[in-house]
């Protein structure tokens, strides 16, 4: 199969689709590996290491899309990659399409395969390829609650842990998945003082358990978190339904009971944002205000570590690019049904029910879509 790997063109998105070393993999299988010229060095891989691992180098992106019968891409198209779309192309990325009505109309009507990352599902249910940039985001998400919370930033001039004598900062984590349990983990480590808040009882008590009581646990609902940001220094959104759009959960109105100054990162902002004032910014514009406080909402926080985010990506991605490489599209879907969830639209039809829902647009069932 003819893999192609372009250049991620998202505002100061430094990721990449694939490292040199797995590429490396793929040439040794005897596929062709097609990467655009600098499409890594935001990740400080060099088109020499590319060459050296087998790919062949192409100058413009408008060759990688052409040439290649799968496109692998870290984050969604953007609207002038729109045209590089066409029928039979398979796309494998992350696409969040519950929240992009424009790229969900485009891919149906460019009769692309679109496989997204954040919908494969592994035999437990588990989300396998959101897994490592939900760690990375959620770290992330502490440290850059941390760096807000300065006030030459717009904070309330709080450090994080606190020193001897005065107390630390208050976090508020919404969501105890993936990305809730590492922001937590940082945060306790750098001192703070956490509130995490899951429907889940039992994902509360075991976390409970293993970080020893340092957090509190709270059920999540509308009464909780109310009272919870009163006292935030910090809130940061974690909520995910896999495909769907994030649930709001603190509306315009709760945000004059929080202290001014205080910061929101709302990590759910891919899927929409779970706090009704959120939306999507960028790293060379982050921030804004509403009602005193302050709001982050960049949608690839990981493109910011990219190389670290590089590698913890492929990692996870490979194996299922290599299966789809071997064996062709039909036979991979129906080996592995978790990866057949990924399936969000082919061919024109929807195969994904969150987006359907989300859309209002008839379900083709993935397997009756492929025929």
């Amino acid at each position: 199969m003819i893999i192609g790997i372009p250049k991620e063109v998202k505002d100061n998105e430094y990721r990449v689709g694939l490292p040199p070393n797995s590429v490396r993999e793929l040439v040794r299988r005897r596929h062709q590996v097609i990467v655009e010229a600098g499409a890594g060095a935001g990740s400080a891989f060099t088109d020499d290491e590319y060459v050296a691992a087998g790919a062949s180098l192409a100058h413009t992106a408008e060759e990688v899309w052409y040439r290649a019968e799968m496109v692998v891409k870290v984050k969604e198209p953007v609207p002038h990659e729109y045209a590089f779309l066409r029928e039979n192309l398979i796309l494998f990325a992350y696409l969040h399409l519950a929240v992009n009505e424009q790229l969900t109309h485009t891919l149906l009507s460019s009769s692309v395969v679109g496989l997204a990352y954040e919908t494969v599902e592994d035999e437990h249910g588990r989300l396998p390829l959101l897994q490592p940039m939900s760690e990375v985001a959620g770290r992330m998400a502490t440290q850059i609650a941390a760096h807000y919370l300065e006030k030459p930033q717009g904070g309330r001039g709080i450090l994080m842990g606190g020193v001897p004598g005065v107390k630390p900062a208050h976090v508020v984590i919404l969501g105890a998945g993936t990305v809730g349990t590492h922001a937590a983990h940082a945060a306790l480590g750098m001192g703070a003082r956490v509130t995490l808040l899951d429907i889940n009882m039992d994902r509360l008590r075991y976390l409970d358990e293993v970080m020893h009581g340092r957090l509190t646990t709270l059920a999540s609902n509308e009464t909780n978190i109310a009272d919870a940001i009163t006292t935030a220094d910090a809130v940061i959104g974690a909520v995910l339904i896999t495909g769907a759009r994030a649930p709001r959960l603190i509306t315009r109105p709760m945000l004059s009971t929080m202290p001014r100054g205080s910061v929101i990162v709302d990590v759910a902002v891919d899927q929409g944002g779970c706090v009704e004032t959120t939306r999507p910014t960028t790293h060379s514009d982050p921030t804004y205000f509403v009602d005193g406080v302050l709001h982050y909402g960049v949608a690839n926080m990981p493109g910011a570590v990219p190389r670290t985010s590089s590698f913890a990506l492929a990692n996870a991605t490979l194996r299922y690019i290599m299966r789809i490489a071997d064996s062709g599209l039909q036979t991979a879907l129906d080996a592995d049904p978790g990866l057949a969830r990924g399936l969000n639209v082919y061919r024109g039809q929807v195969t994904h029910p969150a987006v359907a829902r989300t859309f209002g647009l008839p379900l083709a069932e993935a397997q009756i879509a492929m025929g």
